[in-house]
């Protein structure tokens, strides 16, 4: 029975329910999306390319373990835990070669070298020799040993392999992009300074062009050398013997390598071993998956039940007549579960389907940012669309079962009086739930202000506002009617319109509440993620201004300075100092913390870190200098003993010479150029600090000209003024900034579309209400006036909690994250954010009023409810 007369409803007030459903279908679609990338990032795939030919591959352990083991009640528990490397870790030759030889089943073994190596092409200018343009169309490029080929397999199309220290085979992708064939010149950008090679043939793999990637192949001693790991190789491709069982070979490949650091891989396991920053992206993936799909659900019931609550106070005095007619609580309570199951099922499953082409898109929107890298292939199942059903059909039976509480509790001799006045007083529970999400939200900003550290801090900050939101959504009656309280003098003063507009704030703040909700939502959330990145990184580019005492910074195009440029400039008359800076990641146990190599020579004179503990004095191979944030974290000072995990997994033990402030600015430990240099992947500086009283011009004209590099080329090293480069990261930063913008986009478009939806309906349902005053003599452009007066204040009192919000988390995160109270707010951007929720607010109510106001006021007024 209840069943007919839900889909009788559904039916006929079909316009009563198109926001809800619009509501959902936008939160199925945008949980779809975000599941979609979370699987992605736990399930999907990355290929092999280069290891196609060896079935099994012998690579190091990219991980960082920690086992701890705890007794407790007799029982004796075991965890074991492992965070990846910054780097590529490298295998020792010998030994690992020496254990496979001869395992059963082994055929040959092939020793890998990777390494960067970037080819430079001429860029073209007026002066006619050109600067560098590096690499092969944006894909990356790497070297390797011309043994090694037959591991895809390559095979000569062209000329003969390389045999001399100068000699080159390319692919044949990059021939025919750059038009090279064997007998011609290139230079190539690797770990030393740029080299000019002779090609001396063109390989093809034998199943089809690499899609990721550009491969160089040098001759054996000159890849060793390039490939800077002396003894070392980066893996060992193992070729069966014929017959042998592939899964057979590998138990007994790693059966030879037990007790070593190798793993053994074989199948689609061969592609994280080679592709090792589409590994690394699957746990940045899964944390942005899961923080856009959480936020996005939280924001998604919040704008649920705010839609689901504005569709029963349309239907209260319907509702109310059914109680009235001696219909139980339980029978009401089935009729709008019912409703909201059929409008959830099919508003999740269109959702759910749109959702999936949703995140294809983007997916691949952050593999065009340089987000996630191409090769981490998007993983398509129906679990994500299945999830996103389940929890809209749970979440619009929730919504449906807060909003009719209020009709469902009171007397049927009750309920037709109840439904012709909102009720004056807030429900307790509503009251003690809002007081609750307010106490929760202060909690949660108070956190904010202790979190040091940007992974911990992002999810808290979002969570913040969207709690502060549901806080505003709950006590959202008793602030319009405060507002309305103040502003009543104000309104008065605009004429008939300015008054009927507060008498409608105060006598349906209910209603005016569900509109100011996702307005301050969504005011909330888009300062939020607007300026959350820049406080942090105006924080980090300020600490790094100050602390650069340096009056020329050298800046490369490519991967990064050579080592041979700066000992050049160290030997150059009127130079005093050069410092090269080289970054990675290192771990200390399983924490992360990111790290600088600095030229301990001279190093005083171009940089101060604003030292509080200890000196610099001394500073050598042994020793580092740590910030205060990780001092106190891991109860360092002067003198001690800091044992870490450098970025290729070699463990070290240094003595902490100083303790410094700038943390954000220059990482939290710093440690000797050389130190660094040789465990990571790429050891070119990523800048050079120069003190000298040389001119721009005549340090320019020093590095001008790579040692070795082709005729005609120029370095591409760009000599820059602190405050020329402060200005080049400046650009960085806002590059960085966008792939955090994408990723909340669809969340702020999803409350973009609630705040339209809300403010539409709540105007949609006054039809009548416009009529009575037209029969009462108001004219259509008093009633317009209003509106636009109502919309005028709503827009106020959501834009100004929302940006109370805002304000508070993003003061909380700067302190937690820079010690001051400054966060980063643009004037301008601030003010688009404001005039685009009015823009919303306007259309979304002037659109629906003009429609209300359409038919005549008599025969609406005689119209049957």
């Amino acid at each position: 029975m209840m069943l007919r007369y839900a889909l009788q409803t559904v039916r006929d007030r079909k316009g009563g329910f198109l926001g809800a459903f619009l509501a959902l279908m936008c939160a199925a679609a945008l949980i779809t999306a975000c599941g979609t990338l979370l699987e992605t990032g736990l399930r999907g795939t990355v290929e092999t390319e280069r290891y196609a030919a060896a079935p099994v591959v012998v690579s190091a352990d990219q991980n960082v373990h920690r086992t701890t083991v705890k007794h407790k009640k007799g029982k004796t528990k075991v965890k074991h835990k492992a965070k990846p490397l910054a780097e590529r870790a490298w295998l020792p030759q010998r030994d690992i070669e020496r254990r496979l030889t001869g395992v059963a089943g082994v055929g040959t073994v092939l020793p890998e070298l990777t390494f960067l190596a970037q080819p430079l092409t001429t860029g073209g200018d007026d002066s006619g020799g050109g600067r560098p343009s590096y690499g092969d169309g944006g894909r990356p490029s790497y070297g390797h040993a011309w043994r090694s080929a037959a591991l895809t397999p390559f095979r000569l199309v062209e000329g003969s392999g390389p045999r001399r220290a100068d000699d080159l085979v390319i692919d044949q992708h990059f021939a025919e992009r750059a038009g090279l064939a064997p007998g011609d010149r290139l230079t190539v950008q690797s770990t030393r300074s740029p080299r000019d090679y002779r090609v001396t043939g063109v390989a093809a793999p034998e199943h089809g062009a690499l899609a990721h990637q550009t491969s160089l192949f040098f001759s054996p001693a000159e890849a060793e050398r390039l490939a800077a790991h002396p003894g070392k190789v980066t893996a060992f491709g193992v070729l069966p013997k014929p017959g042998t069982d592939v899964d057979g070979l590998r138990q007994a490949v790693a059966r030879a390598l037990d007790g070593t650091t190798a793993q053994v891989s074989a199948g689609e396991d061969r592609g994280p071993v080679e592709f090792l920053d589409a590994a690394g992206a699957r746990v940045g993936l899964v944390s942005m998956g899961g923080a856009m799909g959480g936020t996005s659900l939280l924001v998604a019931v919040l704008v649920v039940v705010g839609t689901f609550t504005l569709s029963v106070q349309q239907r209260h005095r319907e509702l109310a007549l059914l109680r009235a007619v001696a219909a139980t609580p339980k029978q009401i309570r089935g009729l709008l579960g019912r409703e909201a199951l059929l409008i959830g099922a099919v508003a999740g499953g269109t959702g759910a389907l749109a959702g999936i082409p949703l995140g294809a898109w983007l997916h691949g929107r952050f593999v065009d940012a340089g987000a996630v890298p191409a090769t981490l292939e998007r993983a398509v199942s129906p679990f994500p669309p299945l999830v996103a059903l389940a929890v809209t059909l749970l979440g619009a039976l929730a919504s449906a079962r807060i909003a009719g509480r209020r009709i469902v509790r009171i007397r049927p001799a009750e309920a037709l009086a109840e439904a012709r006045v909102e009720p004056a007083r807030l429900g307790r529970s509503r009251l003690i739930a809002g007081l609750v999400l307010l106490i929760g939200g202060a909690v949660l900003v108070a956190v904010l202000g202790v979190l040091h550290t940007e992974a911990a801090s992002t999810p808290v900050t979002f969570l913040a506002v969207v709690v502060l939101a549901c806080a505003i959504a709950a006590l959202g009656p008793l602030v319009v009617r405060a507002t309305a309280a103040l502003l009543r003098g104000p309104l008065r003063l605009t004429g008939p319109g300015g008054r009927l507009a507060h008498a409608n704030l105060r006598g349906n703040a209910a209603r005016m509440a569900a509109a100011v909700t996702p307005l301050a939502l969504l005011t909330g959330m888009t300062c939020t993620v607007l300026f959350v990145q820049p406080t942090l990184g105006d924080a980090a580019r300020t600490q790094a201004r100050d602390g650069v005492r340096a009056n020329w910074v050298l800046a490369a195009q490519g991967p990064g300075v050579p080592a041979q440029t700066a000992q050049r400039l160290r030997g150059a008359e009127g130079v005093e100092a050069v410092t090269e800076v080289v970054r990675t990641t290192v771990r200390v146990g399983l924490d992360k913390y990111p790290a600088q190599g600095v030229t301990p020579t001279g190093l005083t004179r171009t940089w101060d870190p604003d030292v509080t503990a200890g000196s610099l004095k001394g500073f050598d191979a042994n020793s580092v200098a740590v910030s205060e944030l990780a001092a106190d974290q891991l109860g360092l000072r002067p003198g001690s003993t800091l044992r870490l995990t450098l970025g290729d997994g070699t463990k070290a033990a240094l003595t902490v010479r100083a303790v410094y402030t700038r943390g954000l600015g220059f990482g939290d430990l710093t440690m000797a150029h050389g130190r660094v240099a040789r465990h990571v992947d790429n050891p070119l500086a990523a800048t050079v600090l120069v003190r000298s009283d040389r001119t721009k011009e005549q340090l320019a004209a020093l590095v001008e000209k790579f040692p070795g590099a082709g005729a005609g080329f120029r370095s591409g090293i760009d000599v820059l003024t602190p405050d020329a480069f402060d200005g080049l990261e400046a650009k960085r930063q806002q590059a960085n900034a966008e792939v955090n913008h994408l990723a909340m986009g669809l969340v702020l478009a999803f409350t973009a579309i609630a705040v339209v939806n809300t403010l539409a309906m709540s105007v949609s349902e006054r039809i009548r209400e416009f009529a009575m005053l037209r029969l009462a003599g108001a004219t259509r452009r008093q009633v317009l006036r209003m509106l636009r007066t109502e919309a005028l204040s709503v827009l106020l009192i959501g834009t100004a909690l929302g940006s109370g919000v805002a304000l508070a988390v993003l003061t909380a995160f700067s302190v937690g994250m820079t010690g001051a109270a400054a966060p980063t707010v643009t004037p301008l951007v601030y003010v688009c954010v404001v005039a685009v929720a009015g823009l919303l607010a306007l259309t979304a109510t002037a659109l629906p009023g003009r429609a209300a106001l359409g038919p005549l006021p008599v025969s609406v007024a005689t119209a049957k409810e």
